[in-house]
């Protein structure tokens, strides 16, 4: 099986198996909670867990990298565009009325004719980001096609053309500015699969709630359940996630599950440290049946993952195509800080004020959240 994906409107991904990812992208945002009241002895069990020493990481389960394709290409990006060059010498290419280069805002198709044959070469489905197609340039300089391309962002910074795992792990932490990553969902199993993979990806530092609970209280979260109960649990990972809020460059695969303190709509005050996604298993039938179920889970708000800052729906779960996973997450995330370039920055005062609970309309600094003032937003 694998898993495609597409990211709605409303920013969710849906995807049926065996499909080729596919994506489709946008952003939301949601209204605050008040926080909880901090239980001093959860926190003080928990201190000691929490350096980076004693992270104990679980072996991956998901699919190492491919090797990449080799280039038959330059590519070379500047302020404002990007250039490739193909060589052409050996295709016997005898004028420009050989060539055709068909380029939309997302996509690039570069074809010639050489011995009568129209030949293929370069076919890209989804550029890295957009370009202004009808500034398109391109010539033949010598034995090369030299294309040029408007971007859209210019201050982007382009890995490569195309927006592959390659290219998406080495551009996105331009955009996330060293904010972490928040995986929610029903799973702990696939959180952690897809929080691992993205992190070894962007060289972040994964972290595993369940693992830092474990380790702090010496017995499985299961055995913790069954002992003191689901609240219990929730309680402890809302404090787990506090100590790791002031932290950067990390990706958190947080509990799945009603033991999981994002399952509750009043445990959210920490997670909007960071850019939150939920992993989404859809039973919908189509890519646009799945679309459509994540735009109805966000503007109904019927459960607490919804709160997410992004969605990506799966038709299903193999650990075999984590990375086409991790790979939707991080198409999701580029899009969403595309659309508001000031989203990391506001994440960054939500961490230095404190995380109060008051995300996303941040009251100025004193303000109390137990108290009865009205909220005059900064």
């Amino acid at each position: 099986m694998a898993a495609a994906m597409s990211i709605a409107a409303t920013t969710c991904c849906s995807s049926p198996f065996p499909a080729k990812p596919s994506r489709h992208i946008a952003a939301y945002s949601r209204a605050p909670r008040l926080p909880l009241p901090r239980p001093a002895w959860r926190r003080s069990l928990l201190a000691a867990s929490l350096p980076a020493s004693r992270l104990r990481l679980r072996p991956r389960t998901s699919l190492s990298a491919s090797p990449a394709a080799a280039h038959d290409y330059e590519f070379t990006d500047t302020t404002g565009e990007v250039e490739l060059r193909l060589d052409i010498g050996k295709l016997g290419i005898e004028s420009s009325r050989d060539v055709f280069v068909d380029v939309d805002d997302t996509s690039l198709l570069i074809r010639a004719k050489s011995d009568g044959t129209l030949r293929t070469l370069m076919n890209v489905g989804t550029l890295f980001d957009r370009v202004k197609s009808s500034e398109t340039i391109w010539f033949i300089d010598e034995d090369q096609l030299v294309v040029n391309l408007k971007k859209v962002e210019q201050e982007l910074k382009w890995p490569d053309i195309d927006e592959s795992w390659k290219s998406l792990t080495a551009g996105i932490t331009q955009l996330l500015t060293g904010i972490s990553i928040h995986i929610v969902g029903d799973s702990t199993d696939i959180n952690e699969a897809v929080a691992k993979e993205i992190a070894e990806g962007i060289g972040y530092l994964p972290v595993c709630t369940s693992e830092l609970l474990e380790s702090a209280t010496q017995k499985s979260v299961d055995t913790w359940v069954a002992a003191e109960g689901v609240d219990s649990v929730a309680e402890a990972e809302c404090v787990v996630l506090e100590s790791l809020s002031s932290h950067v460059r990390t990706v958190v695969a947080t509990l799945g599950g009603k033991q999981g303190a994002a399952s509750r709509f009043d445990k959210w005050q920490y997670l909007h440290s960071g850019f939150t996604v939920w992993l989404s298993v859809s039973e919908a039938g189509d890519e646009a049946s799945a679309k459509e179920e994540a735009r109805r889970s966000v503007s109904t708000g019927s459960v607490a993952y919804a709160k997410a800052d992004v969605v990506v729906k799966l038709g299903g779960w193999d650990p075999e195509y984590t990375q086409a996973v991790a790979q939707g997450c991080l198409v999701a995330l580029k899009q969403l800080t595309l659309a508001d370039k000031k989203l990391a920055g506001k994440k960054s005062l939500y961490i230095r004020l404190g995380c109060r609970g008051d995300w996303p309309n941040i009251e100025p600094p004193g303000w109390d959240p137990q108290s009865d003032a009205p909220p005059t937003n900064i």
